[in-house]
Parts: C-alpha cells; sequence; structure tokens
C-alpha cells in the first residue's frame, strides 16, 4: 500500500493549527502525531517545514465547460488547473451544451470525469421550467445539489415561471443552488445603456446593467419562497453589501436553511478595476462597488455568508475580446483562489483557519460530503501543502487552464502551492501535474 509521510506541518483544521506529522495510507490519513517516524523503507517522505498542510479546497462552483463547449475547457484540462490551485473536489455546473437536465446527460459527465478528471468531482443537476419529474428521480446520495438559474447567463437556462419555482423549492429535498439576478430589471438597464451608448456600452456599465436592485429584488425574493415553502437554498457568488443582509449567522451551518457563498473576484476587484482590467473582470453577477466589497467582506467574516468560492468559467481571449455585447462573462479561476486568499492572510485581513473554514470544512457539511473537507484520521487524504515565503508571479507560461488567461496575470503571490494530494496520490508538485489520475466521484450521507 502506498504510503506517505508528511513531517513537521502547520496542519490547519477544525479552527486551530498546530506543528506535527501526518502519515498517509493508501487513500485515507492513517495518523495525525506530534511525530511519527517512518515503519518501513517504502515510506515517501515530504519535509513540510515552515509550511500549512491544508485539506484539500472543495469548489462548491465550477463551469469546465464539457460536453459542448470544450474549445474553452473541459473536464480534463480545467481539474489539471484547479489542482494546481489546491483544489482536490469541485462541483461543476449544469449550463453545458447540452445542458445537465436529465439522468442521461448527467450521466455522461460522469462518465467523462471517471476517466479524465485529476480532481475528486459532482455535477450539479439543472432544473428548468418544465423537467420537475426528472428532477425528482435523482440519486440524492450521488448528486450534490439543484442548479436554478433566476438570472440568465451562459446556456440561458432562466427558471421564470413563478408557479414553477414554488413547486420545486416546495418538492425538492436536495439543497437548491441559485443565480439571483432579476432579469426584467436587467433587460431594462440594458435598453437604457444602448439608448446611451448604442453598441459601444463601455464595460464600465457592467455593474449599473447588472445592478444591486436586479441582485436584491432576485435573492431577496428567494430567500422569502424558501422561508414560505422549506426549501433549502444556497445562493451564489453574492456582489451587494445589500444582500448580505438577506442571511444569518445565528445557526451553524448544518442547521442552516438559507446559505449563501462569495466567489473570489467579488472579494479581490471592484469597480474602479474595470478601467484597467476591462472584460477580464465581466462575471454575472457584476463585480461592484469598493463599498460592496467591504460589506461582503464583513459578512464573510461574522458568518453571514458560509463559503468562499470561484465560479470558475472560462471563456478564449478571442471571445473576451469583442465588444460589451458580444463578450461573454465569466473568467478562469481555480488555479489562482487559494493563493488569493493566502494573499488576504498575509495582510490580517482574514485568518488562515477561516479560509480553511469557508473554502474546505464548510463546503463539506453544507453538501453532506462524507470523509473531505478536514484533516482527521479515517478521512480521504485530500490535502495540500502551502508554501506562505515563496513568491511567484502569474504569467502565461504558467497557467494550466485551457483558455491561457487569467485576470490575475502579472499578481506576485506570496504563497506557493508545493503539493497537491487527491486521494492519497500526489497529483501536483510544484507547477507540474501529475498525469496518473486518481480521482473519486463524491458520495453525500444524505
Amino acid at each position: 500500500m502506498r504510503k506517505t509521510l508528511i513531517k513537521n506541518a502547520k496542519i490547519v483544521t477544525d479552527g486551530i493549527t498546530r506543528n506535527g506529522d501526518l502519515l498517509i495510507e493508501g487513500d485515507v490519513i492513517k495518523e495525525i502525531s506530534e511525530s511519527i517516524s517512518a515503519k518501513d523503507g517504502n515510506t515517501i517522505i515530504i519535509d513540510a517545514e515552515g509550511k500549512y498542510l491544508l485539506p484539500g479546497v472543495i469548489d462548491d462552483q465550477v463551469h469546465f465547460r464539457e460536453p459542448g463547449l470544450t474549445h474553452k475547457g473541459n473536464i480534463e484540462s480545467e481539474s489539471a488547473a484547479a489542482v494546481a490551485g489546491g483544489i482536490t473536489t469541485y462541483m461543476e455546473m449544469p449550463n453545458t451544451s447540452p445542458q445537465t437536465t436529465t439522468i442521461k446527460e448527467w450521466e455522461n459527465k460522469m462518465a467523462i470525469a471517471a476517466k479524465d478528471s485529476y480532481a475528486n468531482y459532482a455535477f450539479m443537476f439543472g432544473g428548468t421550467n418544465d423537467n420537475l419529474d426528472e428532477i425528482l428521480k435523482v440519486d440524492v446520495t450521488k448528486v450534490p445539489a439543484l442548479k436554478l438559474f433566476l438570472g440568465s447567463s451562459t446556456g440561458n437556462m432562466l427558471v421564470d415561471d413563478k408557479e414553477v419555482l414554488k413547486k420545486i423549492f416546495s418538492n425538492v429535498k436536495l439543497r437548491i443552488a441559485l443565480h439571483c439576478e432579476d432579469e426584467a430589471t436587467i433587460k431594462a438597464n440594458l435598453q437604457q445603456a444602448i439608448d446611451t451608448y448604442g453598441d459601444d456600452i463601455p464595460m464600465e456599465q457592467h455593474p449599473i446593467i447588472r445592478s444591486e436592485e436586479a441582485c436584491y429584488l432576485s435573492s431577496s425574493g428567494a430567500v422569502e419562497l424558501a422561508k414560505e415553502t422549506g426549501g433549502r437554498i444556497h445562493v451564489f457568488h453574492l456582489s451587494t453589501g445589500k444582500e448580505t443582509n438577506l442571511f444569518n449567522n445565528k445557526k451553524a451551518i448544518k442547521d442552516k436553511q438559507i446559505t449563501s457563498e462569495v466567489c473570489i473576484h467579488h472579494l479581490w476587484f471592484s469597480d474602479e478595476d474595470y478601467a484597467a482590467k476591462g472584460s477580464l473582470i465581466k462575471w454575472n453577477p457584476a463585480v461592484k462597488t469598493a463599498k460592496d466589497r467591504e460589506e461582503i467582506w464583513e459578512a464573510l467574516l461574522d458568518d453571514r455568508i458560509d463559503v468562499i468560492a470561484t465560479d470558475h468559467a472560462p471563456h478564449t481571449i478571442d471571445e473576451k475580446s469583442n465588444s460589451y455585447l458580444n463578450c461573454p462573462s465569466g473568467g478562469p479561476l481555480v488555479q489562482h483562489a487559494l493563493p488569493a486568499m493566502m494573499q488576504f492572510v498575509a495582510k490580517e485581513k482574514i485568518s488562515i483557519e477561516k479560509v480553511v473554514e469557508k473554502m474546505c470544512h464548510n463546503p463539506a457539511l453544507l453538501f453532506d460530503i462524507a470523509d473531505r473537507g478536514f484533516i482527521r484520521e479515517g478521512f480521504k487524504a485530500d490535502l495540500v501543502l502551502v508554501d506562505p515565503n515563496n513568491p511567484w508571479t502569474v504569467t502565461k507560461d504558467n497557467i494550466l487552464a485551457k483558455c491561457g488567461w487569467s485576470p490575475f496575470e502579472g499578481v506576485t503571490f506570496n504563497s506557493r502551492i508545493t503539493h497537491t494530494f487527491v486521494n492519497g496520490h500526489l497529483a501536483y508538485q510544484n507547477f507540474k501535474v501529475n498525469q496518473v489520475k486518481n480521482a473519486q466521484a463524491l458520495t453525500f450521507q444524505r
């Protein structure tokens, strides 16, 4: 059986950091102790002096573009970028082509991932105005959540029938993950921008078109409906300070009916960055004001926001180079999410324990993931070693996403991910992905 002994690490889990050793046997964490000696000559020993040992990041929102959109990315290329970023587990979204709104298409994605994925995987099932019967057939031990778009985005899976929405909230036992933007508000704002600018809409208009009002109308309505029906909802990618007041921190995450998430770009960028970054930071929902960003940070730190994710959504640089009306929203983020959060740790904006809580522990708890998300004996050995004092600069040469660009190009991160283990297998080491794959499908304890 394969054995790896990690020595002298700063082990971060369950809200504390302690020095110690960790032994991996096969695909599980066999032992954690202050000091462990190798029992035989076949054990690989890694000296982690000065490095943090974290649970592998669980990213609850990615778009890996397969099937149908593989010129932008695919499960193999984007999962490679994920393990390079310390993400050992991902949940992929249903707005591919064809959409993942039938059991057959969900099974097709699972088959692709079983062959091609470097990281552990699960695929959300997509809801539409007319597929409730199919949703109710889903195996809740194998599907993490139902995904609904309450505002149109890539793939246009808009659920806009209020009676259908009420039926879904009332009947679906899965947690329901939501993209919340009010479509009517966006359309009215867009028409006003077209009337003002014609075809030459400045990128800075994006947060005005996809406005605070559009976000709050949708998310507040979803929260109200969840309270009325008992639906369990998880609101993706909050982008406004106003929305954070819809959520509370009075319950443990396992007991919350209504939860929320923030993505890296809404913690890092603001509307002041459109002038330099342009379409490279065009996401839905839009990056908004510095005030919104600070209020989101406050909600993250006081636990109104439960999860940090990426919403990794690559497009080609040619697609992103189009005018506002023809430029898709989204960008690649899985490789740089954890290094970005480590920058905030270095600035004492957030503790490393809180980062691990929001990126590892809480996704596991929220989605009932079995035996992952924590560094505990008997859990799967999904692990990341991070050197906090090993600077590197993001360049096209070290970007692994298939699209070949990043909104972080030119940024120097102080922290470097040196090793990523997926089920005890060394999947990544110092800018090199191990071509041998060892990923597993997630299971959910429900």
